[in-house]
């Protein structure tokens, strides 16, 4: 995503690698935090460092902006902790309207995100004691009641953990009111704990594991056939399907079962309902590259099908438009997108990479650190492209020397319409020590322009920090923030020359 900001007020500052940057408006800075975080610690920016940020720019924004940039988050990027942060710190800063209650009620999607709102709202406003939820946000509890009405039992059986709030807790908290009889005996099943017990993998393998095996044969075809079971009950989540990729796998289910289990993660509809990042496609692929089975290849295909599905709607660029796409495998990539995850921003960097190219009809592509080189892949295989990254990245080194993209460009005289730029942005030069004013991207774009006149920079922001390195919209250089394929829509957006800010303010609330 990026926004149409004035840049007459742009001052020149450093990146956290000490080299010559430009800052943001607080609208876009606040975007682009949002927009690639799940609120961990990254290489640069400790979790509590980035949410204290957030809630500065957020002093800085308007209310309505920051309400649809909340439902934006979650309904079109499919983020889940970050909308939470910014629906329930909005409550703490804004009244006198329905605004917070709108927005609260778009951004809950599923039902442990009004417990997840609840416990926030106890940190965020440093509530301790029997009292925690006292003296409640009017309009946050207007929301969250709205959405007690959103879900039927086996969505509130799903979500109903064991967690510090209860969802027992909010219904007495939020007082929802039922919009029929049917709904009053479910919230008295919630107030009484008799909710069913929901069929899903966890509540079914945890139900095994209570079982005792005369042998551990025995417990391996336990296992297998529950795993059948699932698969054939059809009943089976795609999410959970892509995080259990290698367990079914590994416990051997039969032939007909592998199929049911392509046929599901190739299916058009599942794929388009699972509203999967694509980013989770690459972490079940690289969880299956450990997997001894004589199906591994066979679910790869499905995963790379799934992916094509998954962005079916993505434009490219023809024969006639010569792009340049590069990817940044600086030592700063190599950080996991959350603290449970195996995916780092190295590789949502590549994937989208791959992604664009296998779209693009004239397309180089290749990867900088502290060395630039061009890497011809075939623009089949998403994946498999990506995989071969990882073999081949250690042929740059670990800087972060992207200027020398467009310097190799102007030496070859090789005239681009579009370059592409996967990063989090720190760009520096490792050789002079950010010392020499023509090794830095600025200087070396303004120089390309010299040769290629109409050529855009798109400069695609994986991390999200306070400092870009060069002067965006202006001299055909533009910004776009985000882990998701929605990137190029904006893209496509900008290319058609709309302003990329409609997609935000096209939220109703």
């Amino acid at each position: 995503m990026r926004f149409n900001f004035s840049t007459k007020d742009k001052t020149a500052a450093v990146n956290h690698a000490g080299a010559k940057a430009y800052t943001l408006t607080p609208e876009m800075e606040l975007y682009t935090a949002i927009a690639t975080t799940m609120l961990n610690d990254s290489f640069y920016e400790k979790a509590d460092a980035r949410l204290a940020r957030i809630k500065n720019l957020m002093t800085k924004v308007k209310a309505p902006f920051i309400a649809k940039l909340a439902v934006y988050a979650r309904q079109e990027m499919n983020l889940r902790t970050a909308p939470v942060v910014l629906a329930t710190e909005l409550a703490k800063i804004h009244k006198g309207d329905d605004l917070v209650a709108k927005m609260v009620e778009k951004v809950v999607k599923r039902p442990d995100e009004i417990t997840e709102m609840l416990a926030y709202y106890q940190i965020a406003n440093e509530r301790t004691g029997n009292k925690k939820l006292n003296k409640f946000s009017k309009q946050l509890q207007k929301g969250l009641a709205a959405s007690f009405n959103n879900f039927d039992e086996y969505q509130f059986a799903k979500y109903n953990r064991a967690t510090e709030v209860k969802l027992r807790d909010a219904l007495f908290l939020v007082h929802p009111k039922a919009r029929d009889e049917a709904q009053q005996l479910l919230f008295n099943k919630i107030v009484n704990n008799e909710l069913a017990v929901p069929y899903t993998w966890e509540t079914e393998l945890s139900a095994l594991g209570q079982q005792t095996f005369t042998s551990a044969y025995a417990k391996k075809n336990a296992i297998k056939a529950k795993w059948e079971e699932l698969i054939s009950s059809r009943k089976l989540g795609y999410m959970a399907l892509l995080r259990n990729l290698r367990n079914i796998l590994e416990s051997e289910v039969s032939k007909d079962h592998i199929k049911i289990v392509y046929e599901y993660l190739t299916n058009k509809t599942a794929v388009g309902n699972s509203k999967q990042l694509p980013f989770r496609f690459l972490a079940a692929y690289k969880e299956l590259k450990a997997v001894d089975s004589g199906y591994t290849s066979y679910i790869m295909k499905a995963l790379e099908n799934a992916l094509v599905l998954s962005v079916q709607n993505m434009k490219g660029f023809d024969l006639e438009t010569k792009v340049v796409i590069a990817c940044d495998v600086s030592g700063s990539m190599q950080q996991p997108v959350s603290a449970k995850s195996k995916v780092l921003m190295y590789d949502i960097g590549l994937l989208l990479g791959m992604l664009l190219q296998s779209r693009c009809e004239n397309v180089l592509t290749g990867m900088f650190g502290d060395t630039w080189k061009t890497v011809p892949l075939p623009s089949t295989g998403v994946l498999a492209n990506v995989d071969a990254f990882y073999k081949r990245e250690g042929e740059v080194g670990y800087s972060t020397n992207g200027y020398l993209v467009l310097k190799d460009l102007i030496a070859k005289k090789y005239v681009a319409d579009k370059i592409m730029l996967f990063t989090d942005t720190q760009l520096w030069d490792s050789n002079t020590n950010n010392q020499g004013a023509e090794n830095t991207i600025s200087y070396q774009w303004n120089a390309y322009k010299k040769i290629a006149p109409n050529a855009k920079l798109y400069v695609f922001d994986l991390a999200g920090h306070k400092h870009v390195p060069l002067k965006v919209e202006q001299n055909g250089v533009h910004l776009i923030a985000g882990w998701s394929d929605k990137v190029f829509e904006v893209m496509d957006a900008i290319e058609d020359g709309a302003n990329a800010l409609d997609a935000v303010k096209k939220i109703e609330l």
